[in-house]
């Protein structure tokens, strides 16, 4: 790597990781708490700096202050190493979203991911699995049995889902041809001064059945996936307390809500980028000229998207009942799984149409 390509690499792992990951980790907490508010017809918080915005702030210093305390009994190993396993491989796949166009600086194309590799996608899967080994681990060591009882809700709630959002990337794949993805969202924009309608028909959510049953079937499972209502039987207050993280306090607890919070950050930049065209918008972005004014108007547009998406997670929670366990399964096994697999062999069909 030369100089140029070191200085760019740094560059997108500060501006995304601690510019973009850490602050909107910390303000989705505000903003779930005021979207709450806003449904419940109240104020949310609103004393600490105008209108509540300094709130994350003060949160996090109350845990960095607080009183770090460990069962007896407990695996002090894991019980420490648990909240850094869960919440570290969920900023690690933010290391393969491109979330703008590619820039192009000495007459070289710069992906806007921090590793622009072939695999992206493989290399989201994969760290999406390792999530939850923390969460085992951490109500494994607490020597809690509602910790426990959240912690095997959660492995078995984990896998059981990430099958089947396995199987709808592998329908998005089909229609992509690539794992790649930059070019998965630069294969669903039209050109510049096509209709709408062709540019809809281009996005796969829009690509009637395969598409679109994918687009479905992901959102559902990046609920299951993340532990959020109505898929939070992890830690369901009135049976578990707070489920596997129940004995932690301080900043573990925080890493926890951490990791939490920016896989759905994550999950909705994947909902844009797979289904949603990323940061192009009806093929308008794609005619700027200049490709820095494209980046910056494309990041705005795939931010426009993504907040579509984080106010449909935090909208759910507070708007529809839990599932009960046997229905949480039941679903996933019996509902979700058959027309996932379904719709991997109508992409099949479909690839084999077109290439015919």
């Amino acid at each position: 790597m030369n100089q140029t390509e070191v200085l760019v690499m740094l560059g997108k792992i500060f501006v995304f990781f601690f510019c973009l990951a850490l602050p909107f980790a910390g303000y989705l907490t505000l903003a779930e708490r005021k979207v709450a508010a806003w449904i419940q017809n109240r104020y949310g918080p609103n004393r600490v700096g105008p209108w509540g915005l300094f709130q994350p702030l003060a949160d996090g210093l109350k845990f960095l202050f607080k009183e770090e305390v460990i069962p007896d009994n407990a695996n002090p190993v894991l019980f420490r190493m648990a909240p850094a396993m869960a919440a570290a491989p969920v900023f690690m796949t933010l290391a393969v979203v491109p979330f703008t166009f590619p820039v192009i600086i000495d007459q070289t194309s710069y992906s806007m991911a921090i590793a622009d590799i072939p695999i992206g996608m493989l290399f989201f899967l994969a760290m999406g699995s390792l999530s939850v080994y923390g969460i085992l681990f951490a109500g494994w060591a607490s020597n809690n049995k509602y910790s426990l009882l959240g912690g095997i809700r959660s492995s078995a709630q984990m896998l059981s889902y990430e099958l089947v959002m396995i199987l709808s990337v592998i329908a998005v794949i089909c229609l992509s041809g690539t794992m790649s993805l930059t070019e998965i969202f630069l294969g669903q924009p039209d050109t510049p001064g096509s209709s709408v309608v062709g540019q809809m028909e281009l996005w796969h959510v829009f690509r009637f059945p395969v598409g679109t049953i994918a687009f479905a079937v992901f959102l559902i499972a990046a609920f299951a996936e993340t532990n959020r209502h109505p898929f939070d039987l992890a830690e369901c207050e009135t049976e578990l307390v707070g489920g596997f993280h129940t004995e932690y306090s301080s900043m573990r607890f925080a890493l926890f809500f951490m990791g939490e919070y920016t896989a759905l950050f994550t999950m909705s930049a994947m909902i844009t980028l797979l289904f949603c065209g990323g940061p192009s918008f009806f093929g308008l972005v794609e005619g700027i000229e200049g490709s820095w004014i494209r980046a910056v108007v494309g990041f705005l547009v795939f931010f426009a998207k993504m907040f579509c998406f984080l106010f449909l997670f935090l909208w759910v929670r507070w708007t529809m009942p839990r599932f009960r366990w046997d229905q949480l399964m039941k679903f996933g096994w019996k509902i979700l799984l058959p027309i996932a697999i379904v719709n991997v062999a109508l992409a099949g069909i479909v690839v084999v149409y077109q290439s015919s």
